[in-house]
């Protein structure tokens, strides 16, 4: 999971930041919304219209939609979010998602001691 605060969800912006952070080829989800309708020019957009999907059975994102319910979840617990510190929040979710299946002391231990050796050395 990649997240990041944008200043809008144009196209320009949003192509922007998926040329900067995908691999050319790549596979993309989306719902169908308008910004990301030149997004085939970085590898195959498959748009998933979620009324007729979701009513047919036959397809998902669960993915995004798990990030979300993950994040939402743990932003519940503070209590309310200064909007000037989100992106940090934000990227801390991102954090915690990508290893939620590992133990996050002792991950962010290693991070500590080898940015600790990196200092020294």
């Amino acid at each position: 999971m990649y997240t990041k605060v944008v200043p809008n969800v144009s196209a320009k912006v949003l192509m922007t930041e998926i040329s900067k952070n995908t691999k050319k080829g790549s596979v993309f989800y989306t719902d169908c919304f308008k910004s990301y309708k030149s997004l085939k020019q970085f590898g195959k957009h498959l748009r998933i219209n979620k009324q007729y999907a979701f009513a047919k059975g036959r397809t998902h994102i669960n993915g995004i939609e798990g990030f979300w319910s993950f994040a939402k979840e743990r932003f519940h617990k503070y209590h309310g979010i200064n909007m000037k510190n989100y992106p940090l929040y934000l990227k801390e979710m991102e954090f915690r998602f990508n290893y939620r299946d590992e133990d996050i002391y002792e991950l962010l231990f290693n991070i500590i001691i080898r940015g600790i050796g990196a200092f020294f050395n």
